[in-house]
């Protein structure tokens, strides 16, 4: 995957693919583009060779396997491992971006995201009859929404006209501004303006669509995106809406799922909308919304000699059935069909039945939810079918359950969490923070008697138990781990205005050695660096202090350790 993380296009082959790392050097111009697409790709079906692209994961993942039968233009994504599990660089607009970012919607360092448009239509002058052409943008951005619509620009012109029409479009690319977090920005390409709102950390989670700019009088008028990644979880949640809250808990816990669909687009974007469950909670596990036999990884997936892998799995071949069988849960899913007012709902089967290739759809699991069925949203959304309510509508509704399932469950452990962080009395500017304290689990499972998910969510079930499995699951030591991480900054923060707010530190450094001193020197540097880096949240007044205070330090110390701490 090195190869794909070049900024820029370059001509290569009949083909638009990746800056070369040699061409990094001089692909400055592309610092634009590089920050919202890695690049570029276009694969070509040829009889003799298969697909034609140098890379063979994102080669057969660009196409829909055998099986689908995907006539016509088709979009859907994919998500692939870097290579060799090598991070690429981190610079700095990407912290910068991921500071400001939600977590759900950070910069993945070792994946990349790839989103497809592929056309298939009969042309006789081709060997097998059919025109056969997938045209890819690879991100590290999760912005499906975004990306769909740029491509549903840019492919069929693409298609008509080949490479120039693709080069002048990444050149409009390169002009766009950076993805930052909380602002509303224009992205004009092909004679069209995209308008983005760019989520931010600090938006509320029910955010409106952005409002256009006032005072920029664009022509054309731009085409407002509501979202620049979130779905329409009604459309894609059809044939499971019974099993919504079952589906919820799967994922919370971090369990294997394999989403058999019959299209790539059903697949990946079911898969999306399963993961997309949990926010704001970060998904911490594996997924695939496209997978396929040809994958890098189908061998360490379809292992039976140890247990499934945390992923959940989206694929269109039959045969992964058999392959898959030892998982715990399987989704099958068919086209959607209407049965009177509500589509057709798969049904809960136990894993033995799964035995065919011609298995009929259904969740194929032997997990009993810990957790009520609501009842109550099922017939507001039947009700809603029946009033012909609009499909945004009965989404936003089907998204707002979801959020307020997901934030019941979280409040309880953020608080108790909270209470972990040692006081501010306690933080003194000449001595070490105190710890955080260690989370029990006993402890704050007591705590629910009185804090619990029942002060804010009518279900009723054994919240207890879901915790419980909930604290073996990827998803507990990856929320753990973030907000350690946070509220270890926030200490750090705290010491550093408590030492800057002390007023007598020159007093401090009277009846202190000369080795004391250089270690205060030596932290505040630190703490300076990882505040302008953007890991610690102080104000831009601490660090004028703090920097003020180091050089009074410094001078008060002997010349050859001032020589020593500040080189020439």
């Amino acid at each position: 995957m090195d190869a794909l993380s070049g900024a820029g296009p370059r001509r290569a082959r009949g083909r638009l693919g990746a800056a070369s790392p040699g061409a990094r050097a001089a692909a400055a111009p592309w610092a634009r583009f590089s920050a919202w697409l890695e690049c570029v790709c276009v694969v070509t079906f040829d009889l003799e060779l298969g697909q034609a692209l140098e890379k063979s994961s994102i080669c057969y993942l660009s196409f829909p396997d055998s099986h689908s039968g995907c006539l016509g233009d088709t979009q859907f994504s994919f998500r692939i491992r870097q290579c060799g599990g090598q991070k690429s660089p981190w610079h700095a607009e990407d912290r910068h971006y991921n500071s400001g970012a939600p977590v759900s919607l950070q910069r993945e360092p070792a994946h990349y995201f790839g989103y497809v448009y592929f056309r298939q239509v009969k042309d006789s002058s081709m060997k097998r009859g059919y025109f056969q052409k997938s045209l890819v943008l690879v991100s590290r951005l999760p912005f499906v929404r975004l990306f769909q619509a740029l491509l549903s620009l840019i492919a069929p012109e693409y298609f008509d006209k080949l490479a120039p029409c693709l080069e002048a479009v990444c050149n409009e690319i390169d002009q766009w501004p950076a993805p930052v977090p909380g602002q509303t920005l224009n992205l004009p390409v092909m004679g069209v303006v995209l308008q983005v709102h760019v989520p931010s950390r600090v938006d509320r989670p029910e955010h409106s669509p952005p409002k256009q700019c006032s005072h920029e009088n664009l022509l054309p008028a731009p085409v407002v995106l509501t979202s620049v990644h979130e779905l329409d979880l009604f459309r894609c949640f059809q044939p499971v809406l019974t099993h919504v809250q079952t589906l919820w808990e799967l994922m919370l816990l971090g369990e294997p799922l394999v989403v058999l669909a019959p299209s790539p687009a059903m697949s990946s974007e079911m898969v999306l909308a399963l993961i997309s469950c949990l926010q704001p909670l970060k998904f911490c596990c594996d997924y695939r919304p496209y997978f396929t036999i040809h994958d890098s990884e189908f061998k360490e997936f379809t292992t039976r000699t140890q247990a499934p892998p945390n992923v959940v799995l989206g694929v269109t071949n039959p045969f992964f059935i058999k392959t898959l069988q030892h998982w715990p849960h399987i989704l099958r899913v068919g086209e959607p069909k209407m049965s009177g007012d509500l589509p057709k709902q798969v049904k809960l089967k136990k894993p033995s039945r799964l035995k065919t290739l011609d298995t009929k759809p259904g969740l194929y699991t032997a997990y009993s939810a810990h957790l009520h069925r609501d009842k109550a949203l099922l017939k507001r959304l039947l009700k809603g079918l029946q009033k012909k309510r609009p499909w945004d509508t009965q989404t936003a509704v089907l998204r707002r359950h979801l959020l307020e399932l997901t934030q019941s469950f979280i409040i309880p452990l953020e608080h108790y969490m909270a209470s972990l962080m040692p006081l501010q009395k306690s933080i003194t500017p000449w001595k070490t923070p105190p710890q955080i304290r260690p989370f029990r689990q006993d402890d704050f499972l007591r705590s629910l008697e009185h804090a619990g998910p029942q002060l804010t969510c009518i279900l009723k079930g054994d919240w207890l138990g879901l915790y419980r499995r909930f604290f073996k699951s990827p998803h507990f030591d990856g929320w753990y781990r973030q907000r350690h991480k946070e509220m270890a900054q926030k200490l750090e923060a705290l010491h550093l205005e408590a030492i800057c707010e002390a007023q007598n530190i020159e007093t401090w450094m009277k009846d202190k050695s000369e080795v004391e001193v250089v270690d205060l020197v030596l932290k505040l540097r630190e703490k300076l660096v990882q505040a302008q880096g953007h890991q610690l949240p102080v104000k831009e007044a601490t660090l004028e202090r703090a920097q003020l205070y180091i050089e009074t330090v410094v001078g008060s110390l002997p010349k050859d350790l001032q020589a020593v701490l500040c080189p020439p």
